[in-house]
């Protein structure tokens, strides 16, 4: 079975820049529609401006934290192809916290970014899988995908609120997972390791010594780039991953085959 897919709809959050515009372009080179949502206007004009309207590609700008901006995404999407069925919630923050800070109030504000707008997202696009299915249909109904983090399993002092948000994304993955199974629609996670998002590269040009402190960790001693990932996310996607579901496929060069309990984990 072949990983096509080809002729179908997907929507991909986090879609200006990193993982998510790697992930997008990849989907469109391979024949799907592809809404691109994020809320960085300027950076998704400046990506896609010249292929959105008359191509297979459009762009959404919002803030996903509002429900209201959720419902207009799916409306777009479904005005632009007419379908969903594929789901890339791949919009992902990461700030420094400090557990012992009571003013701290960084993991209401991870689990507000990470957590809620996949889940509100998720449940709306669900829905709209299911609408557009028949009952006597015995093919896939859809496919969503969350972009995790191994720091959902890993401790480090200073990424306290990013782990607990990540964690909860793996949670309600295996939860949807289990909720849609009898609607056909699979609900998987990729935890990342070290990947060149635009996060990472911000927090690398302020810290020069993170790089290697990331790779020393890291057995195959490098940082992956975005277009690494985008393959794994098309076989969940397609069909060839009709039957997974729930798990939390890992792409981490092997770091969480250590220890260290210091060790950064993006």
């Amino acid at each position: 079975m072949s990983f096509s897919i080809a002729g179908k709809t997907a929507i991909v959050t986090g879609g200006a820049s990193g993982v998510g515009l790697a992930i997008g372009r990849h989907f469109a080179d391979a024949g799907a529609n592809v809404m691109f949502a994020d809320m960085d206007e300027k950076r998704l004009s400046e990506e896609l401006g010249e292929q959105a309207d008359d191509s297979n590609i459009r762009f959404f700008a919002g803030d996903l934290r509002e429900k209201l901006t959720i419902a207009n995404l799916l409306s777009a999407t479904i005005d632009a192809f007419e379908q969903v069925d594929i789901l890339i919630n791949g919009a992902r923050q990461v700030i420094p916290s400090d557990p012992l800070d009571t003013e701290d109030d960084s993991v209401r504000t991870l689990l507000n970014q990470n957590l809620m707008p996949a889940l509100r997202l998720s449940q709306l696009v669900a829905k709209r899988m299911i609408k557009q299915t028949s009952d006597d249909d015995e093919d896939p109904a859809g496919s969503i995908i969350n972009l995790s983090s191994i720091a959902a399993r890993r401790t480090h002092p200073d990424l306290m609120a990013y782990s607990v948000s990540t964690a909860a994304l793996d949670q309600m993955t295996r939860s949807l997972a289990v909720a849609l199974a009898p609607n056909r629609i699979r609900v998987n996670s990729i935890a990342l390791g070290s990947v060149m998002s635009a996060s990472l590269q911000s927090t690398l040009k302020e810290n020069r010594d993170f790089r290697d402190d990331i790779e020393k960790h890291t057995p195959l001693a490098r940082i992956a780039a975005p277009t690494e990932l985008t393959e794994t996310a098309q076989f969940l996607a397609s069909d060839a991953a009709g039957f997974i579901t729930g798990q939390i496929l890992t792409i981490d060069g092997g770091r969480t085959l250590l220890d260290p309990v210091a060790a950064p984990a993006h």
